[in-house]
């Protein structure tokens, strides 16, 4: 498969395509060029290549990065970043606190992912390399970082896809990076003129109240883009806040039934489908588009989420 180019979004802002899943589009890091180059995101480990080629057909050095920026420390988002560091003698780590003795020591993190994924792990996350002490740097609600002469990234506590979320506000753009808080961007069916977006409920601190709240708070910042971790910029966020805003008490209302029915995470999972399926019909996506293939694998994740939100709130 052909590796697509760095994309230029703008605001000396690019994005690199790390092929998760070998899929393309799925996850990307973001490049800031500031006087102190900056990452946002890495993936997991098996993007790291894809990362440092990136950087390099946009004509920058890995050993200049001095900040790499986690929105969270899931595997799909953060996985990568102790095997980037061996490339970026001069960056430091920014993590959110919940995040930091997780970085140091992975081993709860790989313990988790080992539960969900099962053999896949080690084609999809491996190697995960603990990060030392020294090089992690915390960012808390309100905190900012001088990245460069005009430009002070700001920091938000985004909690409801995650405790340990950071979203980051870039002032020159007027966007916020979001990690997973507002949401999963499916540009797979551009190719019928329809970009949605979903919320992704993935285990194991889903909070539909904190994740409402916190796409409020975005919104009243009245930005022009968001940056999403899976996979792309929006420049019509009230569009995006509108829909995720939409989908999240349906897909806590498919998991109540398929709990009160004992159907576990696999019912929530064909729930899920079966709502989604009929949006995508109205507006003419077929039913074997490449689209579902992304979205069973979501699916999946979302609804072991949702049962274990459940689960501690009955």
């Amino acid at each position: 498969m052909k590796k697509r180019a760095p994309i230029d979004l703008g605001n000396r802002i690019h994005l690199i395509d790390g092929y998760d899943l070998n899929m393309p589009g799925r996850t990307g890091t973001y490049v800031i060029e500031e006087e102190d180059l900056t990452l946002v995101e890495t993936g997991p480990s098996p993007s790291v290549p894809r990362i440092l080629e990136g950087l390099k057909e946009i004509g920058l050095d890995a050993a200049h990065v001095k900040y790499i920026i986690l929105t969270h420390i899931h595997l799909d988002h953060a996985g990568g970043a102790g095997l980037l560091l061996n490339e970026c003698p001069e960056a430091q780590v920014v993590v959110h606190s919940r995040g930091k003795r997780h970085l140091a020591d992975p081993s709860r993190l790989i313990a988790g992912a080992r539960a969900v994924y099962g053999d896949q792990f080690d084609e999809l996350f491996d190697p995960i390399l603990p990060i030392p002490e020294e090089r992690l740097l915390i960012q808390e609600d309100g905190d900012t970082l001088k990245i460069g002469g005009n430009c002070n990234l700001k920091f938000l506590d985004i909690p409801g896809h995650a405790k340990h979320h950071l979203g980051i506000y870039d002032p020159v753009s007027n966007g916020v990076f979001t990690g997973d808080t507002v949401g999963i961007r499916y540009h797979q069916t551009d190719d019928r003129g329809l970009t949605f977006y979903l919320p992704t409920t993935s285990p194991n601190q889903f909070d539909p109240e904190a994740m409402q709240q916190s796409m409020e708070r975005i919104k009243g910042m009245n930005v022009d883009r968001i940056y999403f971790g899976h996979f792309g910029e929006s420049t019509d966020p009230d569009r995006v806040f509108k829909q995720v805003s939409e989908w999240i008490p349906v897909f806590v209302e498919a998991a109540e039934q398929s709990y009160a029915n004992g159907e576990g995470a696999a019912g929530t999972q064909l729930r899920l489908l079966e709502k989604v399926s009929g949006y995508l019909r109205k507006h003419g996506i077929p039913d074997d588009h490449p689209v579902y293939e992304i979205l069973k694998l979501d699916f999946e994740v979302c609804a072991m989420g949702l049962m274990d939100y459940l689960s501690k709130i009955k």
